[in-house]
């Protein structure tokens, strides 16, 4: 067996030592980490990265004669020990900024460079806009003449109001809006906002103001979107975001196909308050949506306002409930409804969310 000096005292065994290169354990792996490690560290630098996991895969004839010398020290913790040093100027971490995996077979590497996320909330004053990017289903994307060639059904949403002025500071890839639910395009987001964290995947710079991030997007949004933001969040926090549990108050404008009496209207209001509502998928959108039935409450529904055939309500619900559904029925599909109780058929003419109650109970750090 002819072994280098490092592996003939890792394997624990008599051979011939010759030099690295001539080794036919490592085949001079160790040699050429160096070069490896300078490759991955100019690259790690033009993405302002402080922090690296270091991950190393075994295949092929390396792993068969690890298996056979029966080591003591894997090749694999070596290689990650001996990288770690040549890029001692980078602090080994979990979730950390990249992580850079070497095949310790080829030589060949992989370096990822992991997202930062940014916890916030946004208004939204403006009707008819997504709150994500919404594809062309004619042309999926491509371009074509039902969406001008935009490959989109809308010119903006509110994920490129935010994500396009924090991309141009962060020099980011992508900015994906993660959001503690959504409202209707044609419903505003009023109040104090709504919890959303944004995702921006391979930023070149991570080490941001967020000061300066709230005032390029409120700045480039010309008031349809505004945003907070409080902090920077680590992965997890998305999974908590969209599953948290949240209770919602919305005012909507509801006309009446026939004039309500004032206390009829109240009386209605009141049965159908702190009640649970069973609700299919509702028509419209349910061609892109499971048909399933969903349980939710209300809580105080309260009357703002009433003329004739129209009036101004205040509902406060569980999140997941479709407020228009709960006030047309939906040809049935939503039970009780506004329009059964009063016997009465109903439509909300417009919609605001005025508030989002709860969010992420976190410790923000100061970097990304």
């Amino acid at each position: 067996m002819e072994l280098c000096e490092k592996c003939s005292v890792r394997a624990n065994v008599k051979c011939k030592i010759v030099s690295e290169r001539e080794c036919v354990y490592c085949c001079g792996l160790f040699s050429k980490l160096k070069r490896i490690g300078k490759e991955i560290s100019e690259f790690l630098k033009e993405y302002n990265v402080k922090t690296i996991e270091i991950g190393c895969k075994m295949k092929g004839s390396i792993k068969e004669l690890e298996e056979l010398l029966k080591v003591e020290s894997s090749i694999k913790e070596e290689v990650k020990k001996e990288l770690s040093r040549i890029l001692s100027e980078f602090k080994v971490a979990r979730l950390a900024d990249a992580i850079v995996t070497v095949n310790a077979e080829d030589l060949s590497y992989s370096i990822r460079i992991n997202p930062i996320y940014i916890y916030g909330r946004y208004i939204k004053r403006v009707r008819n806009i997504p709150q994500t990017r919404w594809i062309c289903s004619a042309c999926k994307g491509r371009g074509c003449q039902v969406c001008g060639f935009t490959g989109k059904k809308y010119d903006m949403s509110v994920e490129e109001y935010i994500g396009l002025p924090v991309l141009d500071i962060t020099k980011g890839k992508d900015a994906i809006l993660h959001g503690a639910g959504r409202e209707d395009v044609d419903a505003r987001m009023l109040g104090k906002g709504r919890p959303f964290i944004l995702e921006v995947r391979e930023p070149r710079i991570r080490e941001v103001d967020l000061k300066e991030l709230e005032r390029a997007v409120n700045e480039f949004a010309k008031g349809r979107v505004s945003v907070k933001f409080f902090g920077f969040v680590r992965p997890k926090h998305v999974s908590e975001l969209k599953t948290g549990n949240y209770k919602k108050v919305y005012r909507a404008l509801v006309e009446f196909e026939r004039e309500v009496d004032k206390k009829e209207l109240e009386r209605a209001l009141e049965k159908l308050s702190y009640r649970e509502i069973e609700q299919f998928t509702p028509e419209r959108v349910e061609h892109r949506r499971a048909n399933i039935l969903r349980k939710r409450k209300t809580y105080g529904i309260k009357l703002l306002l009433h003329r004739g055939k129209r009036a101004v309500i205040v509902i406060e619900a569980d999140s997941g409930l479709y407020i228009k559904e709960l006030v047309s029925g939906d040809k049935g599909r939503t039970k009780p409804s506004l329009s059964e109780i009063l016997n009465n058929p109903s439509r909300v003419v417009r919609l605001d969310v005025i508030d989002v109650m709860g969010g992420l109970k976190f410790d923000p750090y100061s970097g990304g």
